[in-house]
């Protein structure tokens, strides 16, 4: 069962919330809803994208956090932490992953999961890698 829609730059995945694990991440989420942005590939992670969400604080801590999503798994860092090293973002792990920033190691919130299509995943991430950044759409099912 899928909740989400994700549209990368034309390839459309399904998704499911992570409600049980990461309620209070889900349920921000939830509120931006639809969410247009942009997608690159990460410099420190492995194989992954994210998309820079800079100084928006989404007034959540931590829960269900991880420093190696698995290939499909979306992980949020919270942002708004005193003292972080890296802005607010989303993760979106294709292949082997250690979520870091220049300064080491991080850990997101593991909010929402590609449930099918992992392959064509790995494709279109990493077409971002040699192409250049697309367009990226969350929309609620």
């Amino acid at each position: 069962m899928s909740d989400i829609s994700i549209n990368i730059g034309g390839d459309i995945f399904e998704a499911r919330f992570e409600t049980e694990a990461a309620p209070n991440t889900v349920a921000r989420f939830r509120q931006l809803l639809p969410y247009r942005d942009r997608i690159i590939h990460v410099r420190w992670s492995g194989e992954a994208c994210w998309i820079p969400m800079g100084e928006r604080d989404l007034s959540i801590g931590y829960e269900n956090a991880t420093s190696y999503p698995a290939p499909g798994q979306l992980i949020v860092y919270p942002g708004g932490i005193p003292g972080a090293v890296s802005e607010t973002e989303i993760l979106v792990a294709y292949g082997p992953c250690c979520f870091a920033s220049k300064a080491g190691q991080l850990a997101g919130n593991h909010f929402l999961t590609i449930t099918a299509d992992l392959e064509r995943l790995a494709k279109v991430c990493r077409s971002v890698l040699w192409d250049g950044a697309k367009d990226i759409v969350f929309s609620a099912r």
